[in-house]
């Protein structure tokens, strides 16, 4: 089996260590050996991570999806539009295809897919979510004679790294970026990291795989870490939680919900412990209840292995033409932002007088929200105070007209801060 590769940093360089490294597993597994024959690159000259004395380096990718000599193309350079192209090739030219690609296949999927199929190829994605984490294939194979309820996911090591070290160190969130960018964590432009869009790539892929509908990136709500607060750190502890970027798909009465966002989970939770660069993936089904996939999001060879065991599947010759696993697809409604019912943690900066904590409690019961915790704290000669409120199961619509009663109110110092909490009963 011959197998040309589209770019050999990271994931490339690791693609090739695995193979050499395990190469007598890995062919007792597929029953056939495994040939990179070829690899293209944007600079020949450059020092990789992995050996390249038996490689055939070239500039032009364009010539390995053509090479008829290629059995499988392993697309790793990432991005949208080269990539695009290049699958899009190499699957009309016949040949099976494995990526890590999220952004294209959460962008794309839908028609690459189609695409593979009417060629009678194979496109495989494992390692677009999650890394080394095998949680496509488990929701595909593992948990197929489920009705899945519940997938939520810590699916973006950056996020997650940048609040372990907010949480357990008390540093601003600034300071751990530039860290995070100083290791290699974060690129330079951190955008889809903390803002929450290289998650929302994976949970469209996670939800489509789930519940059986077409990839819907454009319907995922998305929202980012840059606005959380050592103070909202803090009080979230106080309260008995901790926070952590999350992503979730859940379908309620026949809607699909798809949310990215930083979410308060209680500690006593298994997912609240999943610090640093780790992900994890929780997936509750009608018939095994919950189970917990954790491992790392990223790296060389963690990455590689989910690329790899694509590729002995298609030579074990196990992958069908399903789209996304399954026979057929069914289309489900999305559920409106506003429409979410959810627990809400709220914090706001007051003056601290009389009345002022009765006159926002007040306002909320207008709304039909009750409180279920609160803390109160002065915060400066000012007199001002921090007002941390834990609501009750409320529709985001509700919660929303309320706040923005309350932020009419002159007593209110800042915008008030809003962030979901999820219980994962």
């Amino acid at each position: 089996m011959n197998i040309g590769i589209l770019g050999l940093g990271t994931v490339g360089g690791g693609v090739v260590n695995v193979l050499n490294k395990n190469q007598a597993q890995i062919t007792r597994q597929s029953g056939d050996s495994i040939n990179v024959t070829h690899v293209a690159v944007r600079e020949t000259t450059q020092t990789r991570i992995c050996p390249t004395k038996h490689l055939k380096l070239t500039q032009d990718p364009f010539k390995i999806v053509n090479d008829d000599d290629i059995d499988v193309v392993l697309e790793l350079i990432g991005g949208t539009d080269l990539a695009k192209d290049l699958v899009e090739q190499a699957i009309k030219n016949g040949k099976h295809v494995v990526t890590a690609n999220k952004a294209l296949i959460a962008i794309h999927g839908n028609e690459l897919l189609a695409l593979a199929k009417d060629n009678n190829t194979h496109l495989l994605f494992e390692a677009a979510v999650a890394g080394g984490i095998p949680i496509l294939k488990s929701l595909e194979q593992g948990l197929s004679a489920n009705q899945i309820e519940l997938v939520v996911g810590i699916i973006n090591g950056t996020s997650n790294f940048i609040l372990t070290e907010m949480r357990n160190k008390g540093r601003d969130f600034e300071d751990v970026l530039k860290e995070a960018q100083a290791l290699g964590y974060a690129e330079a432009d951190p955008t889809f990291d903390i803002e929450g869009i290289d998650a929302a790539h994976k949970l469209a892929i996670l939800a489509s795989m789930a519940f059986g509908c077409e990839l819907q990136f454009n319907q995922v709500s998305t929202q980012g870490i840059s606005k959380i607060s050592g103070e909202d750190i803090a009080f979230a502890a106080e309260l008995g939680y901790v926070i952590k970027h999350l992503g979730i798909a859940k379908k309620l009465d026949g809607k699909l919900q798809m949310h990215v966002h930083p979410t308060l989970v209680p500690k006593t939770h298994l997912l609240s412990n999943v610090d640093g660069i780790m992900n994890s993936v929780l997936v509750k089904g009608n018939a095994v209840g919950e189970t917990l996939y954790y491992g790392a999001g990223a790296g060389a060879e963690a990455t590689a292995s989910s690329v790899i065991a694509d590729l002995i599947d298609i030579i074990k010759g196990t992958v069908n033409h399903d789209v996304l696993g399954w026979q057929s697809l069914i289309n489900i409604p999305n559920c409106k932002t506003d429409d979410i019912e959810s627990i809400f943690y709220l914090r706001l900066l007051a003056t601290d007088k009389s009345g002022v904590l009765a006159d926002i409690t007040a306002t909320l019961a207008n709304h039909n929200i009750s409180v279920e915790a609160v803390i109160q704290k002065q915060i400066d000669q000012k007199n001002n105070a921090h007002i941390a409120i834990i609501t009750n199961l409320i529709k985001t619509s509700e919660l929303n007209k309320a706040v923005a009663e309350i932020q009419t109110h002159n007593y209110i110092q800042e915008d008030v801060k809003i962030i979901f909490v999820e219980t994962l009963n």
